[in-house]
């Protein structure tokens, strides 16, 4: 996975993504599926992700250890965080979002250009493996555009979020 060399590495986020299907085979059972992320804050990058049928602390383990060493982790109050060594300081914040705002709008993004993954869809993928291939073109994708941006504001820092890319040149 291509992360920008540009990356600050202080402060990483992290958060689940339910995959919410309810005409998926083995629904009746009880079997969901869960995206795990971990987003770097400057620029917006997704750093790591896993693809598992529960959020537990043994997936969360192999992200932290698998990516880039921070000195902060954010999350929210999900119990699964607590059985994690956290390499850094870990930040649980189970009041607001006010610390993993920018990994909620990641996951929003998730949702957003991944049809498979937006809620109430008829569209939906059908094996975890289709699933984690998507997502390796959309990190892929959506790290180079973070860089792009941060790049982009670099040279024009009146810019005001006014950025003259094309999303399809970085896919």
């Amino acid at each position: 996975m291509w992360i920008s060399p540009r990356t600050k590495t202080d402060a990483l986020e992290l958060d689940e993504v339910y995959w919410y299907v309810g005409k998926r085979k083995g629904y009746e059972k009880g079997i969901n599926t869960y995206i795990m992320t971990m987003i770097s804050r400057t620029p917006r990058q997704i750093v790591a992700y896993a693809v598992d049928n529960s959020v537990n602390a043994t997936m969360i383990q192999r992200m932290v250890e698998s990516t880039v060493q921070a000195e902060k982790y954010y999350t929210d109050g999900g119990s699964s965080y607590l059985g994690v060594d956290f390499i850094g300081r870990h930040e649980r914040n189970m009041k607001d979002k006010s610390d993993t705002h920018n990994i909620e709008g990641s996951n929003a993004d998730l949702r957003h250009y991944i049809a498979g993954l937006r809620r109430r869809s008829r569209c939906f993928f059908r094996s975890m493996e289709t699933l984690s291939a998507v997502l390796y073109v959309f990190v892929h994708a959506y790290n180079r555009f973070g860089d792009a941006k941060l790049q982009y504001m670099l040279k024009n820092p009146h810019c005001q979020r006014v950025y003259h890319l094309d999303h399809l040149r970085f896919l």
